[in-house]
């Protein structure tokens, strides 16, 4: 499974699916659903959190969080 956790910097991706048991109901209030585009912005000092914006919100979610949705990696 590819997760939004695995992105480098500047990738674009769609969200595919989660378990909604794993993801605070406040990143799914701020778009975080699947068929989204979600892409890496920036990684603080021991790459947690992630700055993301996803779905033209920007926000920081921790790597484990990141780790437990799956994406589709956007070529270009």
């Amino acid at each position: 499974m590819v997760s939004i956790a695995s992105l480098k910097i500047g990738q674009r991706a769609i969200i595919k699916d989660f378990s909604l048991d794993s993801i605070p109901l406040k990143l799914l209030e701020m778009g975080c659903l699947p068929g989204n585009e979600v892409v890496l912005l920036q990684e603080a000092p021991f790459s947690d959190p992630l700055y993301l914006t996803i779905n033209g919100c920007h926000l920081a979610i921790r790597k484990e969080t990141a780790s437990k949705i799956e994406i589709e990696l956007i070529d270009g």
